[in-house]
């Protein structure tokens, strides 16, 4: 399995090669009103209006301004293409299977990660964009965008 590897916080994470599109570096964000607490707002991206997603607040992870050096990941989640916020990105590794427990067999409902991957240097947290957004957020985030 290919990875796209990034840091956020003291997390290294990744996420499916296949589901991200491209990296960017961060650029300002337009706030949204109405939409759920994740979302950070918007950007346009090459004349498309993406949402923006704080994985901080997914996690719980303390906040942090927006700096010139973050990167937005443009991947698709739950049938849109969203911008995700991290601190930087690492590059792209390959995992085998046999090093991949998955996030059940550790820690039961542990809905937005996938699994985790284990390496020589340390533990990765593979997370799964296709439930990243709960229906309500989806729900939310349609009603918020369709009054941009």
């Amino acid at each position: 399995m290919m990875l796209l590897v990034f840091t956020l916080a003291d997390w290294r994470c990744a996420m499916k090669l296949s589901t991200v599109e491209r990296v960017y570096r961060a650029v300002a964000i337009t706030p949204l009103p109405d939409a759920p607490d994740i979302v950070l707002g918007i950007v346009n991206v090459r004349g498309v209006v993406l949402p923006v997603v704080d994985l901080r607040r997914r996690f719980r992870l303390p906040e942090k301004n927006l700096m010139p050096d973050d990167r937005l990941i443009v991947a698709h989640s739950s049938g849109r293409l969203v911008a995700l916020v991290v601190d930087a990105v690492i590059g792209v590794i390959e995992c085998l299977d046999t090093d991949i427990t998955l996030a059940n067999a550790i820690v039961p409902g542990m809905d937005y990660v996938e699994g985790v991957a284990r390496l020589k240097d340390g533990m990765i947290l593979i997370h799964d964009l296709s439930r990243f957004l709960s229906l309500e957020e989806k729900a939310a985030l349609e009603q918020a965008l369709g009054n941009v």
